[in-house]
This record gives structure tokens, sequence and C-alpha cells, in this order.
């Protein structure tokens, strides 16, 4: 059963950076495209960032391009989700979710079969 536990959530003030982590296992890790989506209150969930199996590919949102940066490290299993500059509109929960392909820019809930539980970032103004 795939796993995928996200962290690094919290309250922050306008314009303050986090990392998100997103651990995963019960999976080869290096065969699956990662993603980072995020869901606001009352609204549907919306794509992020997303980077291929060898990170030479990565693609944003264009809400967060320049400011949010995807990585992943393959040997630790980890997907992460760097966040500069934020913003109130960036309060969400953030998830974490894998595609099983190593390549291809997918954007769309439904590309996706497996899903973290999913962290909260509250950004103050």
């Amino acid at each position: 059963q795939v796993q995928l536990v996200e962290s690094g959530g919290g309250l922050v003030q306008a314009g303050a950076s986090l990392r998100l982590s997103c651990a995963a296992s019960e999976l080869t890790f290096s065969s699956y495209v990662m993603a980072w989506f995020r869901q606001a209150p009352e609204k549907e969930r919306e794509f992020a960032a997303v980077i291929n199996w060898d990170s030479s590919v990565t693609y944003y949102a264009d809400s967060v391009k320049g400011r949010f940066t995807i990585s992943r490290d393959n040997a630790k299993n980890t997907v992460y989700l760097q966040m500069n500059r934020l913003k109130p509109e960036d309060t969400a929960v953030y998830y974490c979710a894998a595609r099983p392909t190593p390549n291809g820019v997918w954007l769309g809930v439904t590309d996706y079969g497996f899903w973290g539980q999913g962290t909260q970032v509250t950004v103050s103004s």
C-alpha cells in the first residue's frame, strides 16, 4: 500500500518561507511522477507543481511560479516544496500526489492515484 506523508505546514506571516516534505513508502519512488496540489476552504483542489523522476522536468501553476520550487531526493523517497514570499492567498491544505509513471507533466487531480493526508499552510496578512 503506497503511503505518502506530508509535513512542514504551519502558520506564518506574509512574506515568510516554508518547506513542505512528503515522505513516500511502499513504492519504487524513482518510477513515479510526484506533484503538489492545494485546496483552499470552499474551493476545489488545484495543481501547484510537478516533477518527473529525475528532476529534469518541473512545471508550476502560474500562481506559484517564481516563488515555489519543487524538488525530490530519490535516495530518501521524499519530495519537497520550497515556498517563498508566501501570500495570504496561498493559505490551503497542501497535498502530495504520486502517479506511477516516470515522466510527463500531469496537471489534473484525476491524473494521480495516490495522495497524502495533507498539511495545513496558513499565511496571515
